[in-house]
């Protein structure tokens, strides 16, 4: 296996990217990997700090221009004081969520800031991941699923079904254009078996 590898989960609110995320962190480190789990927005101490503003309160909160640069900063810490230095021991780095939300939820799905997210994105970011696991599940039943949690993380969710269509579309047009990267995986099945099959797609990408 190759050292370093950096993979992320995408997917709509709902769709269950964070549960396969980490499924299979502990299918790989029974499988003998090193592996480092983390998340977006967060994974770092000052990340998760800025987390709490973004998905927390009212929908209006922030303007999508403002929440852009808000998840740059964030993840701009999370690759400096995680992503980087797992990376550098040779760990597998799962990642829910990385910069294909920002281009979907910003970029198309609030306003027209593609432009923008990609020239943030190229000037403090610089790196995508090695694998992109797509989890794609129907806009209503993820949305379902999203508000049954009924935590404090809400805000997107309250934006309502609208919101999704256009994410999903935007994710699938995104996989769609980067076929080297994305894989896409039913995410409206048994957890067991959308687990099965990102399994089998990870260990095919690492050579386990």
């Amino acid at each position: 296996m190759a050292a370093g590898r950096f993979l992320s989960f995408e997917g709509i609110d709902g769709s269950g990217k964070s549960t396969q995320a980490r499924l299979l962190a502990t299918a790989l480190t029974a499988l003998g990997a090193q592996v480092c789990l983390t998340r977006e927005p967060g994974g770092s101490p000052g990340a998760e700090e800025i987390r709490r503003l973004v998905l927390e309160g009212d929908p209006d909160r922030w303007s999508a221009e403002t929440e852009l640069l808000l998840f740059t900063a964030a993840r701009r810490d999370h690759l400096e004081k995680t992503i980087r230095p797992a990376l550098a021991r040779g760990e597998v780095v799962i990642t829910d969520r990385f910069a294909d939300s920002s281009r979907m939820y910003q970029g198309i799905s609030r306003g027209d800031l593609a432009a923008m997210v990609d020239a943030l994105h190229s000037l403090m970011i610089g790196v995508e991941p090695d694998l992109t696991i797509l989890i794609d599940i129907d806009p209503e039943l993820g949305l379902a699923r999203a508000v049954a949690r009924k935590g404090p993380e809400q805000r997107f969710e309250d934006m309502g079904l609208d919101l999704q269509r256009r994410m999903r579309a935007g994710f699938l047009d995104l996989a769609a254009a980067t076929p080297a990267r994305f894989r896409v995986i039913d995410g409206a099945r048994d957890p067991q078996a959308v687990a099965a099959d990102v399994l089998a797609t990870a260990r095919l990408h690492l050579g386990l």
